[in-house]
Formats: C-alpha cells, sequence, structure tokens
C-alpha cells in the first residue's frame, strides 16, 4: 500500500454504509434477531454517527440476494467515493467455512444461496480483495457470523497509544467478526432483548462503553470491548476474531474536539490516546516461572533487550486488567465493592510487582532503565478523570504495590541506586504536558488522596489501626517477598526502612516545591515512641553519623545533599514527634 498520508485530511469528507440483516432464508434454516440487529445499527450509525440517511443502502431478507449484496458492495467503488471518505458494511446473517488445499475459506450466505452449491455463497475474500477498489481511506467490515478464512493482524498491543490526527491519515482495512469457523453464533441471549449476543455488546459498544474517557470512539476500542464481552459472555460459545487485513490505520466513530486540533497553523496540536485491547485467553505463564525466567535473562549478558521486552509485555497485561471496563470510576460506594476492588487490584499487579521486586533487588545498572520504564508506563491510567473519588483515586493502589515490592527489595539488597531509580522516575504530570512529575512524589499524593476519602479505614481487620494500609500491607507482601528473597526476619526491618525512605523522599520533593512538609505515615509512626531505637530515628542518626558518604546521598537521593537532607529530616522529625499515638 502506498504512503497517502499527505493526501488526507484529519476528518471523514463523506461516510457511507451497507448494512444487510437476514432472518428468512431461501433455502437455509431462519434466524429470529438478524433484521433486528441491522436496523439498529443502520439507525446509529444515521443518529450517533452522522452517516447520512441517503448514504447508508438498506439490505434484509429476500432483498438480500448474492447478486443485491455485490452490486451494492461494489458501487463503493464510483468515483463519488473520496480518498477522505469512510465505508462501514455490516452483515447479519448465516456464515460458512470449506477447507481448501490451502486453508479454510470463509463465506457469507445471502438469502437466495443453495446450500449445496458454494458457487452461490459470497467467498469473504473476494470482499477483501475487491476493497482495495474502493478509494476510501477506512473500511471496517462487521460480520455477524462465524467462519474462517481471515487472515488479520493486529496493530497494537495492551496500553499502546495512538496520536488521533495520525490515525485518520493512514489506510485501514478492519474487520470484526462474530466468531471462528468451528462456533455457532447465538442468536440470542446477549445484554439487550431481541439482538444477538455480538450484536448486543456491539451496540452497548458504539453507545459508548468502547469510547476512551475523552469520549473518542475507534473500530479498535469497539472491536476490543466486543471480543472481551462475547468471549465472557456466559450464553457465548463464540470467540470474535477481529484485526486488520490491510492497513494501519483506525476506522473513528467519533472524535469530540478533533476540530480544535486542525486549527493551529503555527504548531502541530495533536491528542495521544490509549487504545483498549483485551487480554486474550492463553497458555497462563506461572509467576514461579516467570520469576525463573527474569533471574536467567538478569544473570546473562546480552539478554537486556529480551528482559525490556518480557517485562513491557508484563505492564500490556497489567493495564490491559485494570482497565476502566474492569474498574469503573462510576456506581455507589460500598464496602463490598471496596474489598472487592483491592483483591483485584492485587491480583492484576500480583505478578507484575514481583518481577519489578527482582529487577530491583539484582539489577545491573543497564537495568534499571527498564525498571523504570516498566513504573512509568504502569501510570498511563491516571489521568485526572471524573468518577467516584474513592474510585478513581483507589487506581494509585496498584501503583503503591510495585512501589512497596520493588522498594523493600532495594533496601533489602542495599541497592539504593534501584530505590533513586523507582522514586526518581520520571512520569507525565496530570496537570499538563510542560511538566513532568516524580513517580515517588506522585504515589505519595495519591495516598493521600486516598487517605482523604478515609475508605482505607474498611479494610477488614484494620479499622483501629493508626496506618491501616501500612498494616495491611505489611502483612499481604510478606508471603511473596520471602519467598522471592528469603527475607525470614529481615523482613520487617526492610519494610519500615522502606516506609521511612518513602516518606523522607515525598517529604523534600514537597519542601524544595515550597509547599510544606509531608510525607506519607507508616508503621515507623507509632514505632517513633521508641525513641532513637524506631526505624525513622535510626535512619536519621546514620546519616549524621555518615553524612556526604551515606549510601543513599551517594546514590543521588535528596539531589546527593546532605544539608538538604538533614534539612527535611529536621522537620519531619519534629512532625512525627508530635503523633499521640501511644
Amino acid at each position: 500500500m502506498r504512503d497517502i498520508r499527505f493526501l488526507l485530511k484529519t476528518h471523514y469528507a463523506a461516510s457511507h454504509a451497507l448494512v444487510i440483516g437476514i432472518n428468512e432464508y431461501s433455502h437455509a434454516s431462519p434466524l429470529s434477531y438478524a433484521v433486528n440487529d441491522a436496523l439498529e445499527i443502520k439507525e446509529l450509525l444515521i443518529s450517533d454517527f452522522g452517516f447520512p440517511a441517503e448514504n447508508v443502502s438498506f439490505l434484509k431478507d429476500a432483498a438480500a440476494t448474492k447478486e443485491a449484496i455485490i452490486k451494492a458492495f461494489f458501487r463503493f467503488t464510483r468515483e463519488d467515493i473520496g480518498l477522505d471518505d469512510r465505508v462501514l458494511l455490516f452483515f447479519a446473517g448465516h456464515g460458512h467455512t470449506l477447507t481448501g488445499s490451502r486453508g479454510e475459506v470463509g463465506y457469507l450466505i445471502p438469502h437466495d444461496a443453495e446450500l449445496d452449491d458454494c458457487s452461490t455463497f459470497i467467498r469473504w475474500d473476494d470482499l477483501t480483495r475487491n476493497s482495495e477498489l474502493i478509494r476510501s481511506k477506512h473500511m471496517l467490515f462487521i460480520m455477524d457470523a462465524c467462519y474462517g478464512g481471515l487472515a488479520l493482524t493486529r496493530s497494537a498491543q495492551p496500553g499502546s497509544a495512538r496520536f488521533l490526527k495520525d490515525m485518520m491519515l493512514r489506510y485501514s482495512r478492519q474487520v470484526l467478526t462474530a466468531g471462528k469457523a468451528d462456533e455457532v453464533v447465538a442468536d440470542a441471549g446477549g445484554p439487550l432483548p431481541n439482538h444477538s449476543i455480538f450484536t448486543g455488546h456491539l451496540i452497548e459498544a458504539l453507545k459508548g462503553k468502547a469510547a476512551t474517557e475523552g469520549g473518542v470512539l475507534t473500530a479498535s476500542g469497539v472491536m476490543a470491548y466486543v471480543y472481551g464481552k462475547v468471549a465472557n459472555d456466559r450464553n457465548s460459545n463464540q470467540t470474535p476474531h477481529y484485526g486488520h487485513f490491510d492497513g494501519d490505520g483506525d476506522f473513528i466513530f467519533c472524535a469530540p474536539g478533533i476540530s480544535e486540533l486542525e486549527q493551529p497553523e503555527d504548531k502541530d496540536l495533536d491528542k495521544l490516546i490509549s487504545i483498549p485491547y483485551p487480554e486474550e485467553a492463553s497458555a497462563r505463564e506461572t509467576a514461579v516461572s516467570k520469576v525463573a525466567r527474569v533471574k536467567a535473562l538478569l544473570s546473562s549478558e546480552g539478554a537486556a533487550i529480551e528482559l525490556h521486552d518480557f517485562l513491557t509485555q508484563e505492564v500490556r497485561k497489567f493495564l490491559a486488567a485494570t482497565s476502566e471496563d474492569a474498574f469503573t470510576l462510576s456506581g455507589q460506594y460500598s464496602n463490598e465493592e471496596f474489598v472487592s476492588r483491592l483483591g483485584r487490584y492485587e491480583e492484576a499487579v500480583g505478578d507484575l510487582s514481583v518481577l519489578l521486586a527482582c529487577i530491583a533487588h539484582w539489577a545491573k545498572p543497564a537495568h534499571l532503565a527498564t525498571l523504570q520504564k516498566c513504573l512509568a508506563r504502569s501510570c498511563d491510567r491516571l489521568e485526572i478523570r471524573g468518577g467516584l473519588s474513592a474510585w478513581v483515586e483507589l487506581r494509585w493502589y496498584p501503583l503503591i504495590l510495585q512501589l512497596y515490592s520493588s522498594g523493600i527489595a532495594s533496601i533489602d539488597a542495599q541497592r539504593f541506586d534501584s530505590l533513586a531509580a523507582i522514586f526518581y522516575t520520571p512520569i507525565p504530570s496530570a496537570e499538563g504536558r510542560d511538566r513532568q512529575d516524580v513517580l515517588v512524589e506522585a504515589v505519595g499524593l495519591g495516598l493521600l488522596e486516598l487517605l482523604r476519602t478515609n475508605v482505607l479505614k474498611q479494610i477488614p481487620g484494620h479499622e483501629r489501626n493508626h496506618v491501616p494500609l501500612s498494616e495491611y500491607l505489611f502483612k499481604i507482601l510478606q508471603p511473596k517477598l520471602d519467598d522471592l528473597l528469603f527475607l525470614g526476619k529481615n523482613y520487617e526491618a526492610a519494610f519500615d526502612n522502606f516506609e521511612v525512605f518513602f516518606a523522607l523522599a515525598v517529604a523534600d520533593l514537597q519542601r524544595t516545591r515550597d509547599v510544606g512538609v509531608w510525607g506519607p505515615v507508616g508503621r515507623f509512626g507509632w514505632k517513633h515512641r521508641r525513641g532513637n531505637a524506631g526505624p525513622l530515628a535510626k535512619v536519621v542518626t546514620e546519616a549524621r553519623s555518615m553524612k556526604d558518604a551515606w549510601p543513599p546521598l551517594r546514590a543521588g537521593m535528596f539531589g546527593g545533599s546532605f544539608e538538604r537532607f538533614d534539612k527535611v529530616a529536621t522537620e519531619y522529625l519534629e512532625q512525627i514527634s508530635q503523633l499521640r499515638w501511644h
């Protein structure tokens, strides 16, 4: 495909569709809801996505013959279909698969097909091959039918992002089908009455459930949503098939605000959006085998790239597992839902947290950039959005688990270079493009907002604790970190010392911004009653005895300055001494 980006505009000049629904067949068993499905899709295209009614061809039942479908499809090859147009084809009806010498061949079954004569079918790849005759930059085929023979690729992986304008400037041919060759489409039992399972979830996707937080609705987002919902629907025995068969652009259903991106001539404004992606079923590798693999890669010279690729794939899986589809930000608060979310977040981030702890403990200098990248990309979904404040702020919880796991591993190994890399990992600021935050401060402030919601007091068994989250994390992290690092009785000291460094690092950064001195108080807060024997006092005493030779300073923490550390430590000690927890 030749590069036509410089010929295209960042909008659609026109929209066209061919919508087909067949309940009644001349020689095949009838369906119940195919026509209903097609009618609803037709109405949505016109009412919600700006397709002119005169540009939407609709064929149902006896009108949907092979000749009529082919003729309607080839109308798109006319010269009045422009380069900047979009074309959608929706088919609800029977599909069929035959096996040839080169593999499976998929077919659509028109109204007048004779089931013992495949020449009366519509061969799927006749449509895809002939789509190259259609000038429109974007085409999307949606087939509520099952068949094989589709050679599709995926242009994005979990956690991927694309620039909105760039997607509009790239050619694409995409397809979404209800199932594969050996599966039977369920014609009922979906989320909406009088619709198939597939189209029921498709309609919900088009009505906004597959949109990004900014309201952008793309074919990739719709396909990912429908895949996940249909594959996991309790009434479904089908797995949708989706992807590109040509190009790497994306069919856009709607993109609020894109017109503003076209206006400035003195700068190239664009919007980077996340591409939704489901975590597909695959042979699940255990946490133990993943740890063994990471240790082998860490110890192998020349394996840094393979380690990078393996870990970033784990981050992609984490991002997919913690999408808004799994953790909606709306809805009412309940203690049951809060506890459920804690557990589901822990499951989603569990493997990744342990792997990052491995890196922090055993990393060579060359591996620290990969550690930082994994932490930074794990923050991708944390931009400011509306929703119930408890659920919005609880999105920081998986990052807290990552920070604690990797930080405790660093402390245990006395790897302050790792701890510094973790703490000062740069991440984009939620306040705008012109500023960068660092991970330790962002997580600390996220934890502060979570404390203000008062939900942490609802953690079962910790309702009366001074620092319920700290006490809870102390218990739940121990088994995995002990299995990984053989910490034994050293675990408590490593945990407490990590929390001390976490608090002082946040307080230091707050102090440098002239916004006061605050750092999250952990278990070391109530232990401060021990005086010089408490974890906080011990760390400060050690630093004051070694001054500039103190290893954390030599690793670059606190700006590498003892004077800077001593000032923040003095102020923080004064604050902790004022606690009345004893």
